[in-house]
C-alpha cells in the first residue's frame, strides 16, 4: 500500500509541474504583448482551458502512455513509481543545470527504460511515437512560415494590424483565443504523462485519473506558473500580435490533432519551431544562426535518452538488483562525464596558447 501512495504522490507532483512549466508558458505571448495585463487573470484562464482539454481529449493519450509502450500486464505499483520518479527526477536535475526538457519525451524516455529492463517494449508503437517527434516541429515550421508571409504582406498593406488603434482590442482576444487553444492542447496532451503509468497499473481507472490529473496540472499552473509566464511573456514580446497568434495557433492545432490519434508529443518544441518559422518569414534565413535548431535537436535527444538511462538504472538497483548492469552505467556516466571535462580543458588550453602567442 506505501507504494501505490508514493507513486500517486510523485504523480501528482509530476502534474503540477506540468502545469507550472509548459502549460503556463501558452499565454506567454498574450501576456507579454500587454493583451492580457492581469497575470491572475491569466493564470486562471490557462488552468481552465488545460482543465478542459484533460477532461475532453486526454484519455486517448493516457491509454498510449498506460499499455501503448509497454505491456500494461507487466505494469505493477512499484514500476510505475520507478517510471514517475525517473521522469521527475531528470527534469528536476536538467531544471538545476538549466536544461529545457519536455515532458512527454521524458515521460517515454522513461517508460522504454523500464521496458528495455524487462524486454517488454512495443517497438512499433515507439517508432511511431518517434517519428511524429520529427514530424510535428517540421509541420510547425513549415505551417509557421507560410502563415508568416501571410501576415508580413498583410501587416505591410495594412499597418494598423500591427495592434494598433481600433484592430488592437480584436487582435488582442485573437491572440488571448490562440493561447486558450495551445493551453487545452496541452493539458489534452501532457495529463496523460503524470496520469497514465497509474491507469496502465489499473491503480486508477482511466476517468479517475483524467479528472485527478487535470485538477493538478491546473493547480500548478495556478499556482506556480507565475514565473514561467514572465519568462516566457518577456521572450515572446518581439512578435506582433498577428504573428503570435500564427505561432499559438500552429502549435496548439498540432498537439491536438496529435492528441486525438493518442501521441504524446512535445508542445515546447512545437511551439518554438512555430516561432522560428514566423520569424524565418520576417527576418529571413539569418535567424538559424542563434543556434535554434541545435538546441531543439539537443533536447530531443537529450529528454527521452537522460530518462531512460535513468529508469534503467533503478530497476536494476531497486527492483531487480544487477551489480553488473550498474557498475556499467555508473562507468559510462564516468566516462562521458570525464570525456566532456577533457574536451573542454583541451580546448581551453588551445585558447590560452593562441592567445599568449603560441599558436598560430
Amino acid at each position: 500500500m506505501i507504494w501505490t501512495y508514493i507513486a500517486v504522490g510523485i504523480a501528482l507532483f509530476f502534474a503540477m509541474n506540468i502545469g507550472a512549466s509548459g502549460t503556463a508558458a501558452s499565454m506567454g505571448a498574450a501576456y507579454g504583448s500587454g493583451a492580457i495585463t492581469n497575470k491572475r487573470i491569466a493564470m486562471l484562464l490557462v488552468a481552465i482551458a488545460a482543465f478542459l482539454g484533460a477532461v475532453v481529449g486526454g484519455g486517448e493519450v493516457v491509454k498510449t502512455i498506460g499499455g501503448g509502450i509497454i505491456p500494461s500486464s507487466i505494469l505493477n505499483v512499484e514500476m510505475v513509481a520507478i517510471i514517475l520518479a525517473s521522469a521527475t527526477l531528470t527534469l528536476f536535475m536538467a531544471n538545476l543545470l538549466g536544461i529545457p526538457l519536455s515532458t512527454s519525451e521524458v515521460t517515454v524516455g522513461s517508460i522504454v527504460g523500464v521496458g528495455l529492463a524487462y524486454h517488454a517494449v512495443k517497438t512499433a508503437n515507439v517508432v511511431e511515437i518517434l517519428l511524429f517527434w520529427v514530424l510535428i516541429p517540421c509541420i510547425a515550421f513549415i505551417a509557421a512560415f507560410l502563415l508568416g508571409k501571410l501576415i508580413k504582406r498583410t501587416e505591410k498593406k495594412w499597418p494598423a494590424l500591427r495592434g494598433n488603434g481600433k484592430w488592437k482590442k480584436w487582435l488582442s482576444l485573437l491572440l488571448i483565443f490562440a493561447g486558450l487553444l495551445e493551453a487545452f492542447s496541452a493539458g489534452m496532451n501532457n495529463v496523460a504523462n503524470a496520469v497514465g503509468s497509474l491507469v496502465g497499473a489499473r491503480l486508477l481507472t482511466v476517468h479517475t485519473g483524467i479528472w485527478l490529473g487535470a485538477l493538478f496540472v491546473s493547480i500548478g499552473a495556478f499556482f506556480m506558473g507565475g514565473k514561467v509566464l514572465e519568462t516566457n511573456g518577456k521572450k515572446i514580446t518581439r512578435l506582433s500580435l498577428l504573428q503570435g497568434s500564427a505561432v499559438s495557433l500552429t502549435g496548439g492545432t498540432l498537439v491536438i490533432i496529435a492528441s486525438i490519434f493518442g501521441i504524446p508529443v512535445p508542445l515546447t518544441q512545437a511551439t518554438t519551431c512555430a516561432i522560428l518559422g514566423v520569424g524565418t518569414a520576417d527576418k529571413g534565413f539569418s535567424l538559424w544562426q542563434k543556434g535554434v535548431i541545435k538546441q531543439i535537436v539537443k533536447v530531443w535527444i537529450v529528454s527521452p535518452v537522460s530518462s531512460l538511462v535513468v529508469s534503467y538504472f533503478m530497476v536494476n538497483t531497486f527492483l531487480t538488483p544487477n551489480p553488473y548492469v550498474v557498475i556499467v552505467i555508473v562507468c559510462v556516466f564516468v566516462a562521458t562525464v570525464g570525456t566532456i571535462s577533457l574536451s573542454n580543458a583541451v580546448r581551453r588550453e588551445k585558447s590560452t596558447i593562441h592567445e599568449q602567442g603560441g599558436g598560430i
